[in-house]
């Protein structure tokens, strides 16, 4: 009779352990099903690379806008990137919800499940396209050097220029722009940086002669550093192959393409397809960002 009670009792406790299991898996499955209708639109993103989205300590912006809690923070995200990220949530009746997340592991978060999607300046690569599933573009985007004001290098007009100078070039961390140095005639590779103000720095404090970054993030740093001259290469002497870096797009996991879709969707509705309206929008960004971003 004991060892009868006792294997009803193991059997009992294996059931028990068997819904537990199956419950959890369950749970699992729900919440890795993003975009549920009035859900949450779960974005990360750096919220320190403006214009596209910087950190600010109140939710009040200059236009009368309000940035977006930072999750787990008392701070604010604002931007472009927090700007569209914010229409799309309206249009697909989401609370939008921004996740702050280091460049270097923007990805790696995304794929631990942290948030749904990243809409954080990144450029639509072929590499890139390989782990994630990308919207169209929601920003088109040039491409343009930095070096210091007073240099010898300011009034060059294309990469040929620096043939024989033995610049230091640097840029990103982690970006498509690294792909792109090398592009510069007899450039010494310096250190790349995890944020674009420790690369603007760099040129500043002379660690660097060159630096390769994106149009509005380079006007950004210029409202701040009189020290940064901004030139775009002729277009007959300039960067081979940086298309890649001049879409800006929304990632998913490389599975969800149903969620992407969704996005895409929402984009397609309130006709984010306009490089003008995007234009507008950015020159927006650029005006209301704070002095300390």
């Amino acid at each position: 009779m004991k060892k009868f009670a006792k294997r009803v009792m193991c059997v009992a406790l294996s059931l028990s352990l068997m819904t537990i299991t199956f419950s959890g898996c369950g749970k699992s499955d729900s919440s890795s099903d993003s975009g549920n209708e009035g859900g949450v639109l779960r974005v990360g993103m750096e919220c320190a690379y403006a214009p596209f989205n910087w950190t600010q300590v109140s939710e009040d912006v200059p236009d009368g806008s309000k940035a977006v809690p930072i999750y787990g923070s008392s701070d604010y995200a604002y931007g472009y990137d927090v700007m569209v990220a914010q229409k799309l949530a309206d249009e697909m009746g989401m609370t939008l919800e921004v996740h702050k997340v280091e460049w270097d592991s923007i990805g790696l978060a995304l794929d631990a499940n942290e948030y749904d999607c990243i809409i954080a300046g990144m450029g639509r690569t072929a590499e890139r396209e390989q782990s994630y599933s990308f919207t169209e573009p929601y920003y088109h985007r040039d491409n343009c050097i930095v070096v210091k004001k007073g240099s010898e290098y300011e009034n060059v007009k294309g990469l040929s220029d620096f043939a024989g100078k033995n610049v230091t070039v640097t840029t990103q961390l982690g970006t498509g722009w690294v792909n792109l140095l090398d592009q510069i005639p007899d450039a010494t590779l310096g250190s790349n940086y995890e944020t674009t103000a420790e690369v603007f720095m760099a040129i500043s404090n002379d660690t660097a002669d060159v630096a390769v970054i994106d149009l509005p993030t380079a006007e950004s740093a210029q409202l701040t550093n009189s020290d940064l001259v901004i030139i775009t290469p002729d277009p007959s002497d300039s960067f081979v192959g940086d298309e890649e870096m001049t879409n800006v797009c929304i990632a998913t996991r490389k599975d969800d393409t149903k969620f992407r879709d969704k996005l895409q969707k929402a984009m397609d509705d309130i006709g984010w397809n306009d490089k003008s309206a995007m234009d507008e929008l950015m020159k927006t960004a650029v005006s209301l960002q704070p002095a300390a971003n």
